[in-house]
């Protein structure tokens, strides 16, 4: 029985044995896996911090309005005989837009200058015989008045023929055209739109706060969604004094200029004034920058390692930020691929900016 039992007791030693040490190899492989895992290189891409320029933008909505614009009306009614301008034509001030039938005013015109002429000649002869004392006061002064009522019929039937023709009020694009040859129009009405778009103004309602900040003639960008991919200048033309007290807001109005007259009235806009530039500061992509609880940080690389460094931004573009503490011109931070580190990561740049 002694021996039975040993033979048992030996064997259990033995298997126990080989389980400790199969158990060893797992652990030793587990350990040498989260190794393996920590020395795997991350991909990133980075760039250069660089010094240059950077400006402070008030941004603010507005729609584009026209400064001078005119609803051209008929000084005379008439029938529509011509029409020389059409939609979208660009028209000088005093150009020709359309022409009224005119026969009947000209003929007045015609009686009137002959009947002038009539009375020119007796006043000129009245005239004569009165410095010879040969006519009355009452009678030389009766056919002075005829010829200068008679001069005045003239002149308004001239002007009459003139109103006939319709003109351009102010220099600009034909936005509308509201008759057809053949209408006929009454003195007074509506004929065409004029529209200047040289310059457009977008206003602005700006908050109290920011009014130190603006002044006129400060330049701006504008930005409208029918261009996305560019942009127009502008400037501030006026700023207004008085304050709205229901919204605590200014107006403030941007001049646009677009010569090559692409932009609207009625067009949506994107405003950005430009109220101050810092020159010669640090600056790093923004997209290297990764905003935590009110703290703004940046992965700077040193030796195939990534290192988490706080940092004092300032003013910001589209495309940089300004650093003013925190980091040195020309380190080398990760612009792609932070999201996934750690501190004291190991990383494999893949690009560089």
């Amino acid at each position: 029985m002694y021996r039975i039992f040993s033979f048992f007791g030996l064997s259990i030693l033995v298997l126990a044995s080989l389980s400790q040490v199969g158990c060893g190899n797992d652990a030793r492989s587990m350990d040498s896996e989260g190794e393996d895992e920590d020395k795997t290189a991350v991909p990133v891409e980075v760039s250069t911090v660089i010094r240059g320029d950077i400006s402070a933008h008030l941004v603010g909505t507005a729609t584009l309005e026209a400064e001078d614009e005119a609803t051209v009306v008929a000084k005379s009614g008439g029938i529509v005989a011509q029409l020389f301008v059409e939609e979208g034509g660009y028209v000088r001030i005093g150009q020709k837009l359309a022409q009224l039938e005119d026969d009947r005013l000209s003929l007045e015109l015609e009686r009137a200058e002959a009947s002038l002429q009539k009375l020119q000649r007796e006043y000129a002869r009245n005239e004569e015989l009165h410095e010879k004392q040969l006519v009355s006061t009452e009678e030389y002064e009766r056919v002075r008045s005829e010829y200068e009522a008679q001069k005045a019929a003239r002149d308004l039937a001239q002007l009459s023929l003139q109103h006939t023709t319709v003109v351009a009020p102010i220099s600009g694009v034909v936005s509308e055209r509201m008759i057809k040859v053949g209408n006929m129009v009454q003195a007074f009405e509506p004929t065409f739109r004029i529209t200047d778009f040289d310059p457009l103004l977008a206003v602005m309602h700006v908050p109290e706060r920011e009014l130190q900040k603006l002044k006129v003639g400060q330049r701006a960008s504008v930005r409208v969604d029918a261009f996305p991919d560019e942009q127009f200048t502008g400037r501030i033309l006026r700023i207004s004094p008085v304050l709205d007290p229901a919204t605590g807001t200014f107006k403030v109005t941007v001049e646009v200029r677009d010569r090559s007259r692409r932009l609207k009235p009625g067009m949506f806009t994107r405003i950005r004034i430009v109220h101050d530039t810092h020159t010669g500061t640090l600056l790093v992509p923004k997209v290297a920058v990764v905003a935590e609880d009110m703290a703004s940080s940046v992965f700077v690389v040193r030796d195939s390692m990534s290192f988490r460094q706080e940092v004092v931004t300032g003013y910001e573009d589209d495309k940089y930020v300004e650093v003013s503490e925190g980091i040195e011109e020309g380190a080398t931070v990760i612009t792609t691929g932070q999201t996934n580190l750690k501190d004291s990561s190991l990383v494999e740049i893949i690009s560089e900016l």
